[in-house]
């Protein structure tokens, strides 16, 4: 690792840490928020429509549920994200490296070590958007299952105010906290 002499780390070794960090791009955090967020606002209208719950003597409860589980479902997502990138990128190598040796056969002019970082890049890139995307996907379905199932089986009994909390509750914070497994 190259280190120059104020301590700070070479752009090469930036980028691998970068690689292995739990932070997440600003265009996949506004992805993950985006998203978190519209999964997060679907209750309201379940609540709303099938529980007859009143939309306005509810709106606090209803937005401030919101954003707290939007902030849990995007923490779900990142830890989700951060888990199986290195395991996509495993699984992906052998294909990419094969299909950019492939592409790259014909360019004379490129040496061993750049034909090495493209197919290492494009690894990463193919990594980086699986992940989300079934980041995305997994959280979104696990969140939709468990609340639909605590709101109209669990708890259903209860007042629709408190199963509005309860199931919500249960759903974004199952989600956040089975994102902390080491492996899924």
């Amino acid at each position: 690792m190259a280190v120059g002499k104020k301590g700070n780390f070479s752009k090469e070794d930036e980028l691998m840490l970068q690689d292995f960090s739990k932070n997440v791009s600003a265009k996949s955090s506004v992805l993950f928020y985006g998203n978190a967020f519209i999964v997060s606002a679907i209750p309201v209208w379940l609540f709303w429509r099938i529980h007859a719950m009143d939309m306005t003597s509810s709106s606090i409860l209803f937005g401030a549920l919101t954003l707290v589980s939007t902030w849990l479902v995007a923490f779900a997502y990142r830890n989700t994200k951060h888990l199986l990138k290195h395991k996509v990128a495993a699984k992906r190598e052998s294909a990419i490296a094969k299909e950019m040796n492939k592409k790259l056969a014909d360019d004379k002019k490129i040496s061993k070590k750049e034909k090495d970082e493209r197919i290492l890049w494009k690894k990463n890139e193919v990594a980086e958007y699986e992940a989300t995307t079934f980041s995305i996907f997994y959280n979104n379905a696990l969140f939709l299952a468990v609340l639909v199932f605590c709101s109209f089986y669990l708890l259903r009994g209860l007042t629709p105010h408190f199963n509005y909390v309860a199931s919500m509750g249960a759903a974004s914070g199952l989600i956040a906290l089975l994102s902390t497994a080491s492996s899924l």
